[in-house]
């Protein structure tokens, strides 16, 4: 693969994803988020209300997706907006949930042409730029994305990258889904493909990766909930560890990745409860 952070812990492994679940600690990591799943999809509300379980954990998960980028709203103030089209924080907020909404549907084209899902989930999120949506940028666009200040690669790298993640998931592999859903995510906000909302792309991948690989199919374990609440500093910190290319700070942002996917099975094994209590 084309890309120089995996290439450097993994050398020339056939399959570099699992090589990377191999490293210390992601082991446990993997379990601790299958034990975590287990647990909500063991709930006897799920049996009988999943449906209104995923439907909570897509606007949670919203929320928790554009609170990083931004627009950290009440989850009452989402329910109550309509309008998503004022300011640059309301924006932020209705990307966010047009793309958990779109995740769904993407499913079935994810394995087998994910640069054209990473088109459309740009397309869906930046609907307001229309001149410069779904294709990833040239040499010299500028990016707007006030998450991080990483050093942004090149253009021609960017998309030397892309390609290069786009063959690993086609080819598939034996690395656990926690592992391929936060080489993803910490890939794309790495490169930052695109002129705008890349970290919102960037979690509604992750998001597809988890469902897409059957870890959680019903989508009720919203990692992007846990990636908030974790905070964005650790987030950041996390996100340095994966784009220098070490294997502690590959480990680290393998594991952030998976106590966010933890956090985000709590928050719904919690309205599971509160399902059970009648409180909601």
């Amino acid at each position: 693969m084309r890309n120089v952070v995996l290439m450097s812990t993994t050398g020339a492994t056939a399959d570099p994803l699992a090589a990377l679940g191999a490293l210390p600690g992601v082991a446990d990591s993997v379990e601790s988020v299958r034990k975590a799943v287990d647990r909500v999809y063991g709930h006897r509300v799920m049996r009988r209300r999943s449906n209104e379980i995923t439907s909570e954990a897509a606007l949670r998960g919203a929320r928790g997706s554009a609170a990083l980028s931004g627009a950290d709203w009440a989850l009452e103030e989402v329910r109550r907006r309509s309008d998503f089209s004022g300011d640059d924080e309301a924006r932020t907020m209705g990307a966010a949930l047009r793309l958990t909404a779109e995740a769904g549907q993407l499913l079935s084209i994810w394995r087998q042409s994910p640069l054209r899902v990473l088109a459309r989930l740009h397309l869906v999120a930046a609907a307001d730029k229309a001149e410069r949506t779904g294709r990833p940028r040239q040499e010299g666009e500028p990016v707007d994305e006030p998450l991080t200040g990483l050093p942004l690669p090149s253009a021609a790298e960017a998309h030397g990258r892309l390609e290069g993640l786009s063959e690993l998931i086609i080819a598939g592999g034996s690395a656990p889904a926690l592992v391929t859903a936060a080489v993803v995510h910490g890939e794309l906000l790495a490169l930052r493909p695109f002129t705008s909302h890349n970290g919102l792309v960037a979690r509604t991948a992750e998001r597809i990766v988890l469902i897409g690989s059957g870890l959680d199919p019903k989508s009720v374990c919203p990692a992007e909930v846990g990636h908030a609440e974790l905070g964005r500093d650790a987030y950041l910190e996390a996100l340095e560890g994966y784009v220098s290319g070490t294997p502690e700070g590959m480990a680290a942002w393998i594991a952030h990745c998976g106590r966010a996917v933890e956090l985000g099975a709590r928050e719904s094994t919690a309205v599971c409860e509160a399902l059970q209590r009648g409180a909601a």
